[in-house]
């Protein structure tokens, strides 16, 4: 299959790594050093296990795209504004657009910025992926998961052409060794990885501490349990389909971690760069305010992690 890799962070550039390893031509956009050394001297993987280099095409303009199957949307969720313009170009050629981010409700921004509704699919990723130089990015943990599926349904869930170009991509990417798989609910696995996500934001961002630390400190599995139900009592709110123990199994997802795991918010608070949690707690907020549902642990993580040094 063609990929187009739009945001060479960490998961971008991993995913456009694997891909292009196993076959599949890929191009990315960049821009600056990082362009360079992708022109230079290709894409390097490393996982725990290994160090690889991909071969990919690096382009900084998306007019210099060629068509491709799919588009891979992997920037920071405060960026999607800035990429949409590349995403709307590469879906007017022919692609869907598989949006890779943080967030309940991408897809439909990305709608809002012009990127036609019938090529934009749901998607998500359960990866711990990081650059940690430019042309060079990490996977530090021991999963990588994608899940597709269709978000908008307005062919009534019944175009064979989509299902199978769904199940290609799923296919790409487990050919890359990669855990991949088609949703028959999309939306309500958006709202599980939401859950886990903004907790974990909530949690270290608010303790500035990794996991292991949060788990062991006085009353942190109650916090991270409590900013869990909150989510999820969200969620119902919305009527997405979420199992009664739902909480319990993402509370039992975050005591598995290992203990030095620190989600990509904290590691961009130590970085000093800008952080998604508008977009997580924010989010939670937000939705749980239009559909009467309180949220103080996202709220004040919000509010704190919001705050400016004086």
């Amino acid at each position: 299959m063609k990929f187009a890799i739009l945001g060479a962070g960490g998961i971008g550039g991993y995913y456009g790594g694997v891909l292009a390893r196993a076959g599949h031509d890929v191009q990315v956009l960049a821009r600056g050093i990082n362009l360079s050394v992708l022109r230079d001297k290709g894409l390097e993987v490393r996982t725990p296990d290994q160090a690889f280099v991909g071969k990919v095409r690096a382009v900084e303009n998306p007019q210099e795209f060629v068509p491709v199957d799919c588009a891979i949307v992997a920037v920071k969720a405060y960026s999607l504004s800035e990429i949409a313009p590349a995403a709307r170009h590469l879906a007017q050629q022919g692609a869907l657009i598989l949006p890779l981010l943080n967030g309940v409700d991408i897809a439909e921004r990305l709608v809002e910025l012009g990127v036609p509704q019938n090529r934009v699919v749901g998607g998500l990723t359960t990866i711990s992926a990081v650059r940690i130089a430019p042309g060079v990015f990490e996977r530090r943990s021991g999963f990588q998961k994608i899940i597709v599926g269709e978000l908008f349904d307005s062919t009534g869930g019944n175009d064979p052409e989509r299902t199978v170009q769904l199940k290609q991509i799923v296919k790409a990417f487990q050919d890359a060794g990669v855990e991949a798989l088609v949703s028959s609910d999309i939306r309500a696995d958006l709202w599980r990885k939401f859950a886990f996500i903004a907790t974990m934001a909530a949690a270290c961002g608010l303790s500035r501490a990794p996991v292991g630390a949060v788990r062991a400190a006085p009353l942190g599995p109650l916090l991270l349990e409590r900013a869990i139900r909150e989510v999820v009592t969200v969620a119902r709110a919305k009527n997405i389909n979420l199992a009664d123990d739902e909480v319990a199994r993402i509370l039992a997802f975050c005591n598995s971690l290992p203990p030095a795991m620190k989600p990509s918010l904290l590691i961009d608070l130590e970085a000093g760069r800008p952080t998604e949690i508008d977009e997580l707690c924010g989010a939670v907020g937000r939705i749980g305010r239009s559909v009467g549902v309180e949220t103080p642990i996202h709220d004040t993580a919000l509010a704190a992690l919001s705050a400016k040094r004086q």
